[in-house]
């Protein structure tokens, strides 16, 4: 197969996956391994795509997922958290490390190979944190330290990782130590250095508009693939920490708007990381998977039942960091494309350093004792190259088993835990007006999360009388954007009496929650739909009303402004509850209420906001409406 089809079908493949992981409600990078590795059972990516280009890619992709991954890390995040995120990039590191090498050695490997397993296995990873964070939607606290660590800790790996294959496998002249101490020298200062002059070169031209909004992707993209590969040519392997400090130095500069890049970012990292589990599990054969299952079956083991609860308990302690909390992060540690990937860059390392070392044994050295020196390194490194065999599979196997562990099973324990919720099905309120108050009241009788979001005192007064949960803020602050509490929440309706508000708001939580499940009350002026009927099409139509685009879902049945809503309330209207039987369907109760506005539909505790076009069940749920006065 020649490359052009084999990449499309790669981005093919990849695609659907995440499609079907999504539906399934599964952590999509199982699919892209299992689908990945019978692909490669057919063609292995190496034959059509070649072993450098191939690597050279996957280093690059590596480096835009990091970039894109740091992009999202503000420090204000870190209010409160602050000790235990460092520690879980410091100390619980360093215990891992130790931890898994002596997993390594019990699992069988050789003490050198277990010291850079131990090296790469340190981290988790954005491509595998990312999605089961935006599937469990956990707490801002959990969600804060999880992506810290993700991130954060994926390049120190890395670094880690050079300083063993270089101090210890290489065995170079001047000692480990030495030779440990003057990597990671050189390393951090190319890194800084790099990061300060692209961040001011990228900072300088943003604030002085020198790239048009529709480069601002394209153009960051291409300074953090430079600053990577630049960092890498001075540096061995220092380009993953030098686009890591990039992207957080420019997350954190104060008026630096990056939202386009973020957004850009984004959709390229989703097909990036489709594409690459799909190309480095078609790397893997069934016989190494079965040569290898019983040391990884005892490494993982070891892995998810002692050294990451170990590591995460004892470094944190004493932090920030509640008992809950520890609890959870003791039980999330799934690993991702960075360690698949630098696992197969050093097995590849160490194939090249065999090589290297057998041609310098074969042309001997100045005298015989340093001749038999070299020849003892290349039978060290000969010797080593077979035990690495087992390296990527073994690692590809870890990948697999804990993303599987984590991603299936940590929504059970956070729920447990009071951390977060696998169905996130409440809701939150732009505006408190009275009948949202009453709204709010009915769906917390019904067990239904509800969160109201409101700047006027007089309405945040009120709530907080009547025991609702409230947050007095606007709702488009940046409190609320960033930084608000949305664990459990499944959809937004913004009900405040400037439409422009509510458009901005219901467009701007789709981020998070998604565009389906964000909503506003109809604008003011704008013809009301009827259920079942399209809406005219005519220009004086286009020209009244609002650009769809400009706009969210239209919330209940039928669709009411805000004023229209304000005045059937004082006009004696109140949001009750009804539940539909078989002896009162939803057609006797329109029957029987015929100007109610339907709002909401729980079922089994979640809460669907009710539209124009909604197909309602006749039984079977509780509904939620405005009805006149009993």
């Amino acid at each position: 197969m020649t490359p052009a089809p084999y990449l499309a079908l790669v981005l093919g493949v990849a695609v659907l996956c995440q499609l079907l992981a999504y539906r399934m409600r599964v952590p999509s990078i199982l699919l892209l391994l299992v689908v990945g590795f019978g692909l490669g059972q057919w063609v292995a990516p190496e034959d059509v795509l070649g072993r450098d280009l191939l690597f050279a890619g996957v280093n690059i992709s590596v480096g835009i997922i990091l970039f894109e991954g740091s992009l999202s890390l503000r420090f204000r995040e870190l209010r409160g958290l602050s000790t235990a995120v460092l520690r879980l990039c410091s100390l619980t590191v360093l215990l891992a490390w130790v931890l898994i090498t002596a997993a390594g050695i019990v699992a069988g490997l050789d003490w050198q190979l277990a010291l850079l397993v131990g090296a790469l296995l340190v981290v988790t990873g954005p491509t595998v944190i990312a999605p089961i964070v935006r599937q469990l939607r956990p707490t801002r606290r959990v969600s804060s330290m999880l992506r810290w660590e993700g991130i954060v800790v994926d390049p120190i790996g890395a670094i880690l990782a050079v300083l063993v294959f270089q101090a210890v496998i290489l065995g170079q002249p001047g000692g480990a130590l030495a030779t440990a101490v003057t990597t990671l020298g050189w390393t951090l200062l190319v890194s800084t250095v790099l990061t300060l002059a692209f961040g001011v070169l990228l900072e300088v031209a943003m604030r002085r508009h020198l790239i048009p909004d529709f480069l601002e992707g394209v153009a960051f993209l291409a300074a953090a693939v430079g600053a990577l590969v630049l960092s890498n040519l001075l540096q061995p392997e220092s380009g993953l920490l030098t686009v890591t400090m990039l992207g957080i130095y420019l997350a954190n500069r104060p008026g630096l708007r990056l939202e386009n890049v973020r957004e850009f970012k984004e959709n390229l990292q989703v097909l990036i990381v489709g594409a690459l589990f799909v190309l480095l599990a078609g790397r893997v054969s069934p016989a190494e998977v079965v040569a290898v299952a019983p040391t990884a079956l005892v490494f993982v083991l070891l892995l998810v039942l002692v050294v990451r609860p170990a590591s995460v308990l004892l470094g944190l302690l004493g932090t920030e960091a509640s008992r809950q909390e520890r609890t959870l992060l003791a039980f999330m540690a799934p690993r991702g494309i960075v360690a698949a990937a630098v696992t197969s860059i050093f097995a590849l390392e160490i194939e090249h350093a065999a090589g290297n070392a057998r041609e310098e044994a074969a042309l001997g050295g100045a005298d015989p004792q340093e001749t038999l020196a070299l020849q003892a390194q290349a039978e060290r490194l000969e010797l080593l190259v077979v035990e690495s065999a087992d390296l990527v599979p073994l690692v590809f196997v870890t990948i697999v088993v804990t993303v599987a562990l984590y991603g299936l099973g940590v929504g059970r324990l956070a729920e447990r835990l009071g951390l977060a919720t696998t169905t996130p099905n409440g809701v939150v309120f732009a505006g408190a007006p009275v009948w949202a108050r009453q709204a709010a009241g009915v769906l917390q009788e019904l067990k239904v999360p509800v969160l109201l979001v409101s700047s006027a005192p007089g309405e945040v007064a009120q709530a907080r009388m009547a025991g609702l949960r409230v947050e007095r803020t606007h709702i488009l602050s940046e409190y609320a954007v960033e930084d608000m509490e949305l664990a459990g929440i499944g959809s937004l309706v913004a009900v405040t009496h400037d439409d422009d508000t509510n458009s901005t708001a219901a467009r701007e939580f789709a981020h998070t929650l998604g565009g389906s499940q964000t909503y506003q009350l109809r604008r003011q002026g704008d013809a009301r739909p009827r259920p079942g009927r399209a809406a005219a099409s005519t220009e004086a139509t286009a020209k009244r009303q609002t650009a769809s685009k400009l706009t969210a879902r239209v919330a209940f049945s039928p669709p009411m402004s805000a004023p229209e809503l304000d005045t059937a309330t004082r006009e004696g209207m109140q949001v009750r509850r009804t539940t539909l039987t078989d002896q009162h369907t939803l057609e006797d109760f329109r029957a029987r209420e015929p100007e109610a506005v339907l709002m909401f539909l729980v079922q089994g505790g979640a809460a669907t906001v009710v539209t124009p076009h909604a197909t309602l069940p006749q039984t079977g749920a509780t509904l939620v409406a405005l009805v006149g006065r009993r």
